[in-house]
Parts: structure tokens; C-alpha cells; sequence
């Protein structure tokens, strides 16, 4: 179905780039809903199958059907599971390699444990592809047959060096391969003249961690001194209400615009649009929205949470405030609104990172990770 690293990067042209040719089974979600994980998913079968590696891809998140089956919690779990296990036993009985997007909390249980049960039991090396920022508090909780699974998988992969960390304080072996951004898709864009009416631009989802009120907060107190200032919160999420209950607290109705769920497709055009972007996250790991932004050129006021400063260097590619705390995040948006030639350093030098994190180079990575995993057995 198609539809700075710790190991550096080799060129896209390499012999090792070329060496393996699948096929690989990728077991993961796709949008929607859109989101971090689901889309760098979507891009990576995408690219590997445009590129010639013969790609199956297990979905862990199917639509429901019929759709009412996903309101109903019993019917709903057993409607994705057993088919589900079927999807899995077909794929990776047929692939040389399993490459497993893997996260936190529920999500390991429902879907990266049962991945990496049937890869043992049909004999195929597995790459544990972990995410999310909360892996810390989930290791350290979790049930021991977790660790024994990461430390048995043929490689343990994460996207940044912050996760590395986290795993290493746990006893295990990480390497990175970064997320991917599609530099044909996100293009720089001319710096424009706002007047007092910059557009910032959040591209999270309203979940807790997340902390879309901050990003509310900040605006408020920009809007001091950009009287005309606006901001769009590109995401969905269970804080909506809430969060529309804050807007009109503070008397920023129609300064606010809610996307609602966006699809991958439409994200550039928001950058195009967008004077700052801001990420007001508690807890993160790579943020790909992050990305975007470096790639489109627009000025990045990000805290510091989680795995953010190993991508986002303060001063040279945006600018680190404190988690929480709105009167510093406004500070920094209005530092690189009110300072030209400050926004043009720091997206100049965020674009060149970016380059980083484009296919090419991420592609050499990912197929060298098959190669060597292909070439173990798995004892997961």
C-alpha cells in the first residue's frame, strides 16, 4: 500500500544509499488526523516508494468501518485489532525488515508491542522508531517486557538527540535519524511589511501539552504593541472550548483563528502567511512544525521543552524562552517583528539547518538502518 545526527549522513548517491531495496514493512499512522507522527510517516512511504524500495505499509490507524463503530469503545477496539493482527502477519511475513513507528503511554500497547510480537514470531529484524516527548515517564513506569522489546529490537531509532538521551538514562542504545522535511513543499517567503498587524501562526494541536493558552496570553500582550496582531492555532484537539472560553476572556474574539484539523497538504500556505511562529509546547521531542518554519523562513520563537534546543540554537536559528511563560514569549515575537535585520539572521541560518532534515540526507540514513537491520536476526 503506498500512499546533527548520530550517525552522519552519508551522501544520497552513496553505495550504502543503494544497498537495500526492500522490501520494508512500515507499521505506523497516517492522516488524518494530521499530526507529527502521521505525517512523517505518510512522507517516508511516500519518498521510499518514489525512490524504488518496495514498501508495505501496515496502517495503525485505519478509518472505521461502518464509521459508528468508533464511537462505541468495546466494538471499537476489537474492529481495529483483529484485522489489524491479520495486516501484520501478512506485511511482515513478506518484508526483509520492520520498521515500527512507536510512542508513548496506550499507543505501545495497542500497536508497537503487537508489531513487534509478530516480527519475533516470523523471524524478521524490527527498527523501533520511537517518538513523543514523554518518554522519559513512560520508561520509567512501564512494565519490564517494554525494555526487554527495545533492547532485543534490531535497532532502536529516535529523531533526535534529546530522546538518545533519554534512552541512554534508561540503559539503552539509541541512534537518530531526524525527522524529514520537504524542502519542495516549504519555500522560503519574502519577508513582508505588517505594519501593526503581524499574523502569528501556531501549528500544534490543542492538547495539554501543547499549551495553546500561553500562545493566547503571548498574543494579548503583543498586541500592546501591534495593536493589529493575530493568531491562527493550525490544530484540533479536547482543549477547543476552553481555549475559545480564554479568547473571549480576554477580549481577543476575532484576533484568534481556530483551524480546526488541517490537512499536511494545506500546512505551507500557512507559512506563507505567517510573520512568527510561535511553540508554546511543556513537553516536545523534534517538533516538525518547528521545521516548517525553518524551511519557509519564518522567524521561530519556540520554549525550551524536551528535545527543542538540540534543534532550535537561541539567537542564531530563533529564539528560547522559558516554558509557561507568555510575557517572555511575547518579548522574543516582539523582538524579531521589531528587528529586521535580527528575523533575517535567524531564518537565514534556519534554512540552511533544514537542509539538514531533507529527503536526501535522511534517505541515505534510513536505508543504511535497513541494510544493517536486514542483516540480523530478530530476537525481539
Amino acid at each position: 500500500m503506498l500512499p546533527p545526527s548520530a550517525t552522519p549522513p552519508r551522501p544520497a548517491g552513496s553505495p550504502v544509499a543503494q544497498a537495500f531495496a526492500g522490501p520494508v514493512c512500515i507499521v505506523g499512522p497516517l492522516p488524518p488526523p494530521s499530526g507529527g507522527m502521521a505525517n512523517q510517516c505518510d512522507q517516508l512511504v511516500r519518498l521510499l516508494a518514489r525512490d524504488g524500495v518496495a514498501v508495505h505499509l501496515v496502517r495503525t490507524n485505519p478509518p472505521y468501518r461502518p464509521a459508528w463503530i468508533g464511537q462505541v469503545p468495546a466494538l471499537r477496539a476489537l474492529a481495529r485489532l483483529l484485522p489489524y493482527l491479520w495486516a501484520l502477519w501478512r506485511g511482515i511475513g513478506a518484508a526483509q525488515v520492520v520498521h515500527v513507528f512507536a510512542n508513548s503511554g496506550w499507543a505501545w500497547h495497542l500497536f508497537a508491542a503487537p508489531a513487534l510480537w509478530v516480527a519475533r514470531l516470523r523471524g524478521k529484524p524490527a527498527i523501533v522508531n520511537y517518538r513523543g516527548g514523554l518518554a522519559d515517564e513512560f520508561l520509567a513506569h512501564a512494565p519490564g517486557h517494554v525494555a526487554t522489546s527495545l533492547r532485543h529490537a534490531a535497532l532502536l531509532v529516535t529523531p533526535s538527540a534529546f530522546l538518545q538521551r533519554v534512552f541512554a538514562k534508561h540503559g539503552l542504545a539509541a541512534e537518530i535519524v531526524p525527522n524529514i522535511v520537504d524542502l519542495s513543499r516549504f519555500a522560503p517567503r519574502p519577508r513582508c511589511n505588517f505594519g501593526s498587524a503581524p499574523r502569528l501562526l501556531v501549528a500544534r494541536n490543542l492538547e495539554p501539552i501543547y499549551d495553546i493558552s500561553t500562545a493566547i496570553h503571548t498574543l494579548a500582550r503583543v498586541r500592546r504593541r501591534f495593536p493589529g496582531a493575530t493568531l491562527t492555532v493550525a490544530g484540533s484537539g479536547p482543549e477547543g472550548p476552553a481555549l475559545q472560553t480564554l479568547v473571549t476572556k480576554l477580549g481577543l474574539d476575532g484576533a484568534v483563528r481556530f483551524t480546526g484539523r488541517i490537512d499536511n497538504a494545506a500546512m505551507p500556505q500557512l507559512y506563507v502567511e505567517a510573520d512568527c511562529a510561535i511553540n508554546p509546547s511543556t513537553a516536545d521531542n523534534m517538533p516538525i512544525s518547528l521545521l516548517e518554519a525553518f524551511a519557509s523562513a519564518v522567524p521561530v520563537v519556540s520554549t525550551r521543552a524536551g528535545g527543542v534546543p538540540d534543534m532550535l540554537d537561541d539567537g542564531r536559528t530563533g529564539l528560547l524562552v522559558p516554558v509557561g511563560d507568555a510575557d517572555a514569549m511575547a518579548e522574543g515575537v516582539c523582538r524579531v517583528l521589531e528587528d529586521a535585520a535580527l528575523a533575517t539572521k535567524l531564518t537565514s541560518a534556519a534554512r540552511a539547518e533544514a537542509e539538514r532534515y531533507a529527503w536526501p540526507q535522511v534517505k541515505a540514513l534510513w536505508l543504511d538502518a535497513y541494510r544493517r537491520a536486514a542483516s540480523t536476526r530478530s530476537t525481539t
